[in-house]
């Protein structure tokens, strides 16, 4: 299985192809929504890389495929120039995702 990402970000695209990860880039919602539905249907694809700023284009849909989908696994990365969540991040994407308070 093969990783895939895609970014908003030049540098992360290009650090990620040094480490032969293909990706592409995506600079609005349409695009980042089209490239989602692209991957998915590639079976090839493991894991889905995406920068914090392409899931913020498409939260809903994001999430709705993290829960639905076994394949690919979906993760979030920052960019090059660190996280823009706040420092709780997993605790609200649990709280968000099953109704638990931690």
């Amino acid at each position: 299985m093969k990783s895939f990402l895609i970014s908003d970000n030049r540098d992360t695209w290009v650090g990620m192809k040094l480490a032969g990860i293909d990706g592409i880039l995506v600079r609005d919602r349409e695009n980042a929504l089209l490239a989602i539905k692209e991957t998915i249907k590639n079976n090839e694809i493991g894991i889905l890389i995406l920068t914090e700023r392409v899931v913020d284009m498409a939260t809903e849909e994001v999430m709705e495929l993290k829960l639905k989908l076994k394949t690919p696994l979906i993760i979030e990365i920052p960019d090059r120039r660190g996280t823009i969540r706040e420092s709780d991040a997993i605790t609200n994407y649990i709280r968000n995702s099953v109704g638990i308070r931690i």
